[in-house]
């Protein structure tokens, strides 16, 4: 009488190839994935890199090399320092600001307070807004006949009004505190997802041997803080530097360059005075600054980080 054969031989002999070919199939669904990749980000990622070096003007075969001319040009020109130091300033003032603010807002809201949730979903929402909108809300905020100087001279304090956009002095640091205002909802969310795995048995434990809350804070809470505070400030830096948006609706770059941007020069450049190549270049310059930044901060941070 014939027996089938054991299912353990049936199956030896069949593991090798099935399980290569098991391997292999999810590569082929990346393959759509990757293609979009390549045509949306890396393509046009390489090819602005090698305009960067030609005096490319937007049409197709007009581009001649020019070596590091665009690059010279930029070192030169005053617009583009001015949007440079505009640039620094505002992702230096946004990832302080927004930072400080976002931690402080957790630390009050980390509590056992009735209205806590309702709160914090109010103070997440701007962050889910378009740019765009919350650029032309302020921008009708902050006009001079606009809601904020009519608070203040209803308060009594006429004296602190001023033309928040059209004066080169407050129109920076109003841009600054328009994007801090949108974004400093965020950086709360991510330090209540921090202030989560801070263990109460320390902070009870120190506070039963007499710790006050500014030690407990400086001691226990920011230590175990810092992966949280790590991408906070990355996350803050990275998008500041790269602020366009809420510049080009509320200012324009105005009064005169007092906001001007890297990221506004590069629109400028490219869609209004046709100069793609100059355009590309300041764009490489963008990226390798914001590159270098994020790298070093991130470097930094690590090393403060608390190891579990």
């Amino acid at each position: 009488m014939l027996r089938p054969a054991p299912r353990l031989a049936a199956r030896g002999r069949s593991t090798t190839a099935p399980g290569r070919q098991r391997q292999r199939i999810p590569l082929w669904f990346l393959l759509p994935a990757l293609g979009v990749y390549t045509i949306v980000v890396l393509y046009p990622t390489v090819s602005g890199g090698v305009y960067a070096f030609t005096d490319w003007a937007g049409t197709r075969g007009d581009a001649t090399f020019t070596g590091l001319a665009n690059f010279r040009a930029i070192a030169s020109d005053p617009d583009a320092s001015a949007a440079l130091r505009n640039t620094v300033l505002l992702a230096v003032g946004v990832t302080i600001l927004q930072t400080v603010i976002g931690l402080a807002l957790a630390l009050a809201l980390h509590t056992a307070l009735a209205t806590r949730n309702v709160l914090r979903t109010l103070l997440f929402a701007p962050a889910v807004l378009p740019p765009v909108i919350i650029g032309f809300l302020w921008q009708f905020m902050l006009a001079p006949t606009g809601p904020v100087n009519q608070l203040l001279e209803s308060l009594g304090l006429g004296t602190l009004q001023q033309n928040w956009l059209g004066d080169s002095s407050v129109a920076l640091w109003s841009v600054i505190g328009v994007v801090v205002w949108q974004n400093a909802g965020l950086s709360m969310v991510i330090f209540l997802a921090g202030l989560e795995g801070v263990p109460t048995e320390l902070l009870e434990a120190s506070a039963i041997d007499g710790a006050g809350w500014w030690s407990r804070l400086r001691r226990i809470v920011l230590p175990l803080l810092t992966p949280a505070l790590t991408i906070v400030l990355s996350l803050a830096l990275i998008s500041s530097l790269k602020v366009f948006d809420q510049v080009f609706v509320m200012t324009g770059g105005g009064p005169g360059y007092a906001t001007e941007t890297l990221s506004l020069l590069m629109y400028k450049e490219a869609f209004v005075s046709g100069q793609f190549g100059y355009s590309a270049a300041v764009a490489l310059v963008l990226t390798m600054l914001v590159a270098a930044l994020a790298l070093f901060q991130f470097g930094v941070l690590r090393r403060f980080e608390v190891k579990s």
